[in-house]
């Protein structure tokens, strides 16, 4: 039998967020530009690189520029969790050791690296939370004896029923414990 289990979890490098820090990038230079191109238009009035001719720098421009910098901004930030991997680790189960060790890595700086580690002994039971509607929720939970609930789960698009029902059902046969919110 194995002694040792270890799920890796999935960070911001995911495809999803590739893709909208992209079209947010082109969206937002391309705003920007047009806004920036109708204010030299004041100044330059042969000028023209976009199709702009029939936008005034007062208020469309400004708008533009601004709505321009917003997508720039919120497109860098995308890229910023990407390149330092936000959400990223493992959960590892050991027998061996009698430990479960839960691993993250957050934003740069004194608490990038998130690591928890709790005595299988200290453990209760692993919990299902399923909410259904506008923004559902599937998640897994170590509990613990004085009743913490540690997330488990990924953080993201929601994985379905079957697959968090299977992923819970996995880390409780394992650790030889109850599972809680079995549906």
């Amino acid at each position: 039998m194995n002694k040792i289990k270890k799920d890796i979890i999935l960070g911001s490098r995911r495809l999803s967020n590739y893709w909208w820090a992209a079209i947010i990038l082109i969206g937002g230079f391309s705003f920007f530009l047009i806004g920036i191109a109708s204010y030299l238009e004041l100044y330059f009035n042969n000028m023209s690189f976009f199709h702009h001719q029939n936008i005034s720098f007062l208020p469309q421009g400004a708008v533009m520029t601004f709505y321009g910098m917003t997508g720039i901004l919120t497109s860098l930030f995308l890229w910023y969790t990407i390149i330092f991997d936000v959400g990223s680790g493992y959960n590892e189960f050991n027998h061996y050791t009698g430990i479960i060790t839960i691993f993250r890595f957050g934003f740069p700086g004194k608490n990038r690296v998130l690591k928890l580690q709790y005595k299988i002994t200290e453990v209760y039971s692993i919990k299902i939370n399923i909410q259904e509607g506008l923004s559902p929720k599937r998640e897994v939970y170590l509990k613990t004896k004085d009743q913490r609930e540690i997330p488990l789960t990924k953080v993201g698009e929601p994985l379905s029923i079957e697959e968090i029902e299977l992923q819970a059902k996995e880390i409780a046969l394992f650790l030889k414990i109850k599972l809680e919110g079995f549906t």
